[in-house]
């Protein structure tokens, strides 16, 4: 079991962006949902952005397309349907509202991205403000967040070297974001071999290891009882506590939608 009084502590970081004219802020939400959660996405070959607006009532999933947004809705358990979670009046307010927030959104990409990882790494080298550069004179935001502390770990200790990866989930996987520890026992080969597997137990944040059947662990350098707690702390790391870029581009759309103030 991972020892979570290894965890840093959360630290609160502040950065400064030039966002422009927010549209989505200007415009309403229904007060009875609540204050959404929101991510973003960026992709770079069709150089279009997506995005999610949750409640806990249902979401409503959008894409950017040329000339305007595409959306489609989850009911509450995150299903696809085919028909909104809300009232006609409450679901025009939000979908309005998503839209403009993507259309800004993709306005700003892709250096919007590009700042949010420098952000990023002025956070990770331990300074707690960024400050975007502008050629110009122009108005400026602030986006404060308090970026949760990773755990540490220790590099790998065993032979060869290792790599994880996803795992592709099947209908009625009983695992949710399964992922495979590979590892090779030459280091200057891509490891193949899977040797153990960590992943979540659905609709929670418990985090499931198993040692895989037939590996030879003495060739491995470390016993399975020993993989399977540092498998655990990297699968915490990477797959479950927000990384410092994905905390920081939330608080960004969150300032972009107007909804920063809002607890």
């Amino acid at each position: 079991m991972t020892d979570m009084s290894l965890r840093l502590p959360t630290r609160r970081f502040r950065a400064v962006f030039a966002l422009g004219t927010r549209h989505a802020a200007t415009l309403p939400l229904p007060p009875s949902l609540g204050k959404p959660n929101l991510f973003g996405e960026w992709d770079d070959e069709t150089e279009l952005s997506s995005l999610y607006v949750g409640f806990g009532t249902g979401q409503v999933h959008l894409d950017a397309v040329d000339g305007g947004a595409e959306h489609h809705f989850h009911d509450a358990a995150g299903d696809d349907t085919d028909t909104s979670p809300w009232g006609p009046g409450d679901t025009a307010q939000v979908v309005a509202w998503a839209t403009a927030l993507l259309t800004d959104l993709q306005a700003l990409m892709p250096d919007l991205i590009d700042d949010v990882d420098d952000a990023a790494a002025w956070h990770d080298a331990g300074l707690d403000l960024w400050v975007c550069e502008v050629e110009e004179p122009t108005h400026l935001d602030l986006v404060e967040v308090d970026i949760e502390g990773e755990l540490l770990t220790l590099p790998w200790l065993g032979a060869g070297h290792v790599e994880h990866d996803h795992v592709d989930e099947v209908p009625d996987d009983v695992r949710e974001h399964p992922i495979a520890l590979l590892w090779a026992a030459d280091e200057h080969r891509t490891p193949d071999q899977p040797i153990a597997e960590a992943w979540l137990t659905p609709g929670t944040e418990q985090t499931v290891t198993r040692a895989l059947p037939g590996v030879d662990w003495a060739a491995v350098g470390m016993p399975a009882d020993e993989v399977l707690p540092w498998l655990e702390g990297i699968y915490l790391n990477h797959h479950v506590l927000p990384d410092p870029a994905g905390t920081i581009l939330t608080g960004v759309l969150e300032r972009l939608g107007g909804i920063d103030g809002i607890d």
